[in-house]
């Protein structure tokens, strides 16, 4: 099941489909996002943004207006 990145709402491995945004390309592939990337979704910050994801071993804190363009499925 596909779904993106900024509506998972519990920890999960999670494996990136593709990125919806063509202009976000290049700057989510500078922070280790790209197709076929594993992920672990961590936890959301108590204000429901940002989120915290692990890609490769260190965590990453991204923006929901960000991770609303990345298309995940469940691992």
């Amino acid at each position: 099941m596909e779904v993106l990145l900024s509506e998972v709402t519990q920890s999960s491995k999670l494996k990136i489909i593709r990125i919806l945004a063509t202009e976000l390309e290049a700057k989510f592939a500078e922070m280790g996002l790209v197709s076929d990337k594993g992920i672990e979704w961590l936890f959301r910050a108590p204000l429901k943004d940002p989120i915290a994801i692990e890609v490769d071993d260190y965590v990453l804190s991204l923006r929901l207006d960000e991770a609303k363009y990345i298309l995940v499925s469940k691992l």
